[in-house]
């Protein structure tokens, strides 16, 4: 019985799998923010082409 007693706490003191579980939050959050991020920049850079293609057609459209 108290080689059970000895494991259960030496397994309810181990701070190993806190500190896996705190990395994985991290890498949760920062995936988060970088999915936010990318995707803010592609809708901007979208609508940048998509100003450029109008300019260019109504240019093309001026000279035909």
């Amino acid at each position: 019985m108290n080689k059970y007693r000895c494991h259960l706490i030496q397994f309810l003191l181990d701070e190993d799998g806190v500190t896996a579980m705190e990395y994985a939050l991290l890498g949760a959050l920062i995936a988060i923010v970088i999915v936010g991020a990318v995707t803010g920049v592609g809708l901007n850079v979208q609508a940048l082409f998509l100003n450029v293609a109008d300019q260019v057609e109504a240019v093309v459209a001026d000279v035909m």
